[in-house]
C-alpha cells in the first residue's frame, strides 16, 4: 500500500497544468489549490500534513 503523500504525489502527476490552480480543500478560511498543496506536502510541513490527513477522510 502507498503511504498517503506518495499517494497524493501520484494524483497530481497525473492532474492537467490548469486543473492544479484549482482549490482543493479549505483550511481556516483560505483555499488551498493543488499547487500549493504539492509544495506542502513535499516540504514535509505541519501544513502539508493536515492537508494530507482532510484529503484522505
Amino acid at each position: 500500500m502507498l503511504k498517503n503523500s506518495e499517494r497524493f504525489f501520484k494524483v497530481y502527476s497525473t492532474l492537467p497544468i490548469e486543473e492544479r490552480k484549482n482549490p482543493i480543500i479549505v483550511i481556516n478560511n483560505e483555499p488551498i489549490s493543488w499547487q500549493l498543496a504539492h509544495e506542502e506536502v513535499n516540504n514535509q510541513t505541519k501544513r502539508g500534513e493536515k492537508i494530507i490527513k482532510l484529503l484522505i477522510e
